[in-house]
């Protein structure tokens, strides 16, 4: 479905990569038309029905439109929700460090939902009556409340006014409860997308337009206390849940609510995911440059004030509760360079279990598997299409893990005669920002950059999820028949750094702060 949408709307539009900031677009869609319901809405019990008539027909142009807007608007948020939800456990991005979004994200649910049943009860048409009277006997269930709260619905002289202004509040407090929720959902996601790209939100705000013209949001007449509705038209987006209600004791629907709650709440746990040890950081070979804060797509490292004298304001510090083991980080660090022979290859920051020594030793055994014109090196992302062992094949947590200077160590090295960066499908990177990153730092335009040496017709980026392993043979035929046409890679004199470290790299160290 994901492959159609990209043929459709193109990676970069494609909504099931765009949920989330969708779900945030559609929030304050709902947000600003009800602002601008609230201005033509009376909360008299009377009045409430007759001014809803009136704005949906003789002011149908705006204020109409404003009301089906909001309606649809809901219902959409309502579908982008859960299946934002079912996306996210599909995809396994739920558990060990990544439990927080998740875990947050399950109240906003509820506050979804209960906006979006106050809302009905402002309309006062028969619909609103029948929602009022089964909710009101779903809550009477509970021991909160010292007097039964279905009471209010029995008769018309029962109902006050103050009833209403009361709905008018909680339909006011909840939408601002959920933006917060919605605020605390995304704290621990580093540079979080809340806004779609600008041709989806016009295509998604027209699409709704014309829906809202086209089928109007409908008035089931006044409610009436002295009966008892026979037949309403449900919202199933935000009601299907009603006639089950209906149905089933409140005991039932209580406990099976607080356990579906509970459940939901738990699955980061179920079971706990085992991940990879945190990056650590290696003072001798970090200047404070910043860098890997800016990168971590998780907020998992911050810049603190220096701890071991040498003459930089500041180090950088992780977060073990938070890092995922990216190594995102260390292909953003000037000091991951794979030319350094003196002294073991240790970088600025670095995964304890896939340290860049290990990660170049990978590099030097794959290059011997590979033979004959046009050889291929692939750097793969383990989330990908290409995460399996293959031979000439070397598998990261993420492609952006590689530092440029690994492709130009390949390449220079002889090891290959070129070399292929197959990350997540580019709708929607594993760990977010890797394959962003990657791309900048290939187009020389975000740090570190690849050397100006490093001829970009060698380097091939593919981005394929996992459903798309059929793209690789033929991707990897065609780039070796063209990388066979160019030949070898020509012999240059090395860099005198190459081989002593990182001055090649402008890299100011503790022993070389200049």
């Amino acid at each position: 479905m994901e492959r159609l949408l990209d043929t459709l709307f193109g990676s970069d539009w494609n909504p099931l990569a765009n949920l989330g900031p969708l779900g945030w677009f559609l929030f304050w869609i709902v947000a600003g038309t009800g602002i601008y319901l609230f201005i033509f809405f009376d909360t008299g019990v009377v009045n409430a029905y007759q001014s809803v008539e009136w704005l949906s027909g003789s002011q149908w142009f705006h204020a109409g439109l404003a009301r089906s807007l909001h309606r649809y608007a809901s219902d959409l948020l309502v579908v982008i929700m859960l299946v934002h939800l079912v996306r996210e456990w599909s995809f396994d991005r739920y558990r060990g460090k990544r439990w927080f979004s998740w875990f947050t994200g399950v109240p906003v649910i509820w506050f979804v939902y209960m906006s979006g049943i106050t809302g009905y009860w402002l309309v006062w048409d028969k619909l609103a009556q029948y929602v009022a009277l089964t909710t009101t006997e779903l809550l009477d269930a509970l021991p909160f409340f010292a007097e039964p709260i279905a009471r209010n619905f029995l008769t018309p002289e029962s109902l006050s006014g103050r009833f209403f202004t009361l709905m008018v509040f909680l339909h006011i407090a909840i939408p601002l409860l959920l933006l917060l929720m919605m605020w605390i959902h995304i704290q621990r996601i580093a540079s979080a997308r809340t806004r779609p790209p600008r041709g989806l939100s016009v295509l998604t705000l027209v699409a709704l337009v014309i829906v809202s013209f086209a089928l109007p949001a409908p008035l089931q007449g006044p409610a009436d206390l002295s009966t008892i509705p026979a037949r309403v038209g449900l919202d199933w987006f935000i009601l299907g849940l009603y006639p089950v209600i209906d149905l089933v004791p409140p005991s039932v629907i209580w406990t099976g609510a607080m356990l579906i709650t509970v459940l939901l709440s738990g699955l980061p746990w179920l079971p706990p995911r085992k991940e990879a040890e945190a990056a650590q950081v290696f003072l001798d070979f970090c200047n404070g440059c910043a860098r890997c804060e800016d990168d971590c797509p998780y907020a998992a490292i911050t810049m603190v004030p220096r701890s071991d004298g040498a003459p930089f304001p500041q180090e950088a510090k992780v977060d073990p509760d938070r890092c995922v083991a990216c190594g995102i980080c260390m292909g953003s660090c000037p000091s991951s360079t794979p030319f350094r022979r003196s002294g073991p290859l240790i970088t600025g920051i670095d995964l304890p279990g896939r340290t860049l020594e290990r990660v170049r030793t990978e590099v030097i055994t794959a290059a011997a598997d590979l033979s004959g014109p046009g050889r291929v090196m692939t750097i793969a992302c383990e989330h990908g299409a290409a995460g399996v062992p293959a031979k000439g094949r070397v598998i990261l947590p993420c492609v952006a893990m590689a530092p440029p200077s690994l492709f130009d160590f390949i390449l220079s090295r002889d090891l290959a005669d070129s070399v292929c960066i197959a990350g997540c499908a580019e709708r929607d990177c594993f760990n977010r920002l890797g394959g962003k990153w990657t791309e900048e730092r290939i187009a020389r335009t975000r740090d570190p950059r690849l050397r100006n040496r490093v001829s970009r017709e060698r380097l091939l980026t593919l981005w394929a999820g996992p459903s798309e392993r059929g793209r690789l043979p033929e991707a990897l035929r065609d780039f070796s028949a063209r990388v066979a046409v160019l030949g070898p890679v020509p012999k240059k004199t090395s860099l005198a750094a190459d081989d002593e470290g990182t001055a090649d790299l402008g890299l100011a160290t503790k022993d070389n702060p200049t």
